[in-house]
């Protein structure tokens, strides 16, 4: 059974690579760029989200999906929508609501940033913009509690931005199981990409049980 993980927006598919190489059964794990599913269209959540659920509905069966940040908002969405697309889910550093008061802040500090800084990531600058300005009403708190598949939500211990999210999103999904990563901020998969390998390899042998 396929596995996607979907990247943040601040990187890009090959930010998974090491996390991967550590993966038991890694043939079966896409994860594309999320600018190439886009194909050419501007990167509104909403246009987003609909090449990432046509992606999606495309694969034969059920996905297990794993997403950080944006990629963990693509797939709780995309959860919610087509839970019988849905094998399990991993939320990385994912919130449930998203904050308007840090994402003012963050397009404050990206006004002035060079068009450079934006190259190793998701998006040029115009679309990062274009997708945090859509994203600011997001809010799927009175929704999480609909979701009934296998689910695992990681977070880590320093990413203070979401922990909060990570401690409610365990408490509101059904059986959910919480992992809390020592001495790791935001970027599970680059910083700990070994101990996060290890946490998925073994929620997903628990979830070929099922």
């Amino acid at each position: 059974m396929k596995k996607i993980f979907i990247h943040g927006s601040g990187h890009r598919g090959a930010s998974w690579n090491e996390t991967i190489s550590y993966m038991k059964d890694n043939q079966d794990i896409l994860y594309p760029d999320l600018s190439s599913i886009l194909n050419g269209k501007e990167a509104s959540y909403y246009n987003l989200y609909s090449a990432f659920s046509e992606y999606c509905n495309k694969i034969e069966g059920k996905t297990n999906l794993c997403g950080i940040s944006l990629g963990g908002i693509l797939a709780l969405n995309y959860a919610l929508d087509f839970p019988d697309k849905v094998q399990s889910l991993v939320l990385i550093g994912t919130p449930h609501k998203v904050p308007k008061i840090m994402f003012s802040i963050q397009n404050v500090i990206f006004k002035f940033l060079p068009q450079s800084v934006f190259e190793s990531m998701a998006f040029n600058k115009k679309d990062t913009f274009i997708l945090g300005n859509t994203m600011k009403k997001l809010d799927f708190s009175n929704k999480v509690q609909k979701i009934n598949c296998p689910t695992l939500v990681v977070c880590g211990e320093k990413d203070s931005a979401n922990i909060k999210s990570a401690y409610y999103l365990s408490e509101n999904i059904k059986n959910a199981k919480l992992k809390i990563i020592k001495n790791t901020g935001h970027v599970v998969n680059e910083e700990n990409p070994k101990e996060l390998a290890e946490i998925l390899n073994e929620f997903y042998k628990g979830v070929q049980k099922i």
